[in-house]
């Protein structure tokens, strides 16, 4: 089954991100970027967070844990940051991670940022 994950739609309500603190971190440790900032939401997937960043030109996704997240292990994103950072300097198709924040005050747990990869998903269901 083909399946496009690149379908973002409005944030869902509880999952608001506060933009003007995310918009200063984010000028703030990617000082090459410029423009207005807007927040999309990837419809597929809860368990971790996933959003379409835009500044400008420029496509981000951000990942977080889910809001009320108990279970720290499960959704631990400097884990899943690191991760990546490995794969993608071994295998180039994997999306390039550009900053991780262990700063809870910006969106209220750690998230990471990293380049937007446009494709399609293939799926056994």
């Amino acid at each position: 089954m083909l399946t496009d994950f690149n379908a973002t739609t409005p944030v869902r309500a509880g999952e608001e991100l506060p933009i003007e603190r995310l918009e200063s971190y984010l000028k703030e440790h990617l000082p090459a970027v410029a423009g207005a900032l807007s927040v999309e939401q990837f419809s597929h997937g809860h368990s971790n967070l996933t959003y379409l960043v835009r500044l400008g030109n420029l496509e981000l996704v951000l990942r977080r844990p889910p809001f009320g997240n108990q279970v720290k292990s499960a959704h631990d994103m400097g884990r899943e940051y690191r991760v990546l950072s490995k794969l993608h300097s071994i295998y180039s198709p994997a999306p390039r991670p550009f900053l991780f924040c262990d700063d809870a005050s910006v969106l209220g747990e750690f998230f990471y940022v990293m380049e937007r990869r446009h494709g399609l998903i293939y799926s056994g269901r």
